[in-house]
């Protein structure tokens, strides 16, 4: 089966600031791949180069299109969705607004019932629908993730990624995204997952890779990087029983 995303020697930075240094990795149709790593690895630059926000040496293949060329707006609608760290909401539209306006790819292409899409957001996230009126700045940390994310789907991405999902959120609010994630996953979406949590990333991955001061230094099915020695006393701590 062809990779539905192929990065080869990706190298980008800020300036004359370098952080990726050659990076290669794939992910399969209908596969979560992690990629974790410690602050300052070039986690978020990876993402930023793949939505082209970035300039990159390197190739970038996306669903069999080279992506070398294409702009920020042409990524969007070959079908990548970013969900950046920060979240990057209309804070002072409603929810259900935020919504609509990440139907964009849908709506141009013309998508029939593009707006049952909504729905499926709710049913993912009920408390969004409770909120649908409320506006988008007044939410918690957590429903403004679930809004972030919600937005996202609503193009119908090909691949979504994630820009550390966990950051800053509760334990329970942890655990109510990556129970998201494990269901998208469970439904066959294509998801690139940045995480600092390498235990809740691997947990609800297929593949993973550890990203060290912007190079590669381990892959491998998920399963088996939870139990290397080599992660588990990096990123993971002690072993849990």
């Amino acid at each position: 089966m062809a990779a539905l995303l192929e990065v080869t020697d990706l190298h980008a930075g800020y300036g004359r600031a370098e952080v990726l240094t050659g990076l290669n990795f794939a992910l399969q149709p209908k596969q979560v791949v992690s990629v974790i790593g410690p602050n300052g690895a070039g986690k978020s630059t990876t993402l930023a180069a793949l939505m082209g926000i970035l300039p990159y040496r390197g190739r970038v293949v996306f669903d069999g299109q080279d992506l070398g060329s294409s702009t920020l707006e042409d990524r969007v609608m070959l079908g990548l969705a970013l969900v950046p760290e920060k979240r990057e909401l209309f804070g002072t539209m409603p929810v259900e607004d935020n919504l609509v306006l990440g139907g964009y790819r849908a709506m141009k292409q013309r998508v029939p019932d593009w707006k049952r899409g909504i729905e499926r957001v709710y049913t993912l996230f009920p408390r969004l629908k409770e909120r649908r009126a409320q506006l988008a700045g007044t939410l918690s940390g957590g429903e403004r993730q679930m809004l972030a994310v919600g937005r996202a789907l609503m193009s119908a991405p090909k691949l979504l990624m994630l820009d550390e999902p966990s950051l800053g959120l509760a334990p329970l609010v942890v655990r109510d995204i990556f129970d998201i994630i494990e269901r998208l996953r469970a439904e066959g979406t294509s998801i690139l997952l940045i995480e600092q949590n390498a235990r809740a990333a691997l947990a609800v991955s297929d593949h993973g890779y550890v990203l060290e001061t912007g190079a590669i230094v381990l892959d491998g099915p998920a399963e088996t990087l939870a139990h290397d020695p080599r992660v588990i006393e990096t990123y993971l701590g002690a072993k849990r029983d």
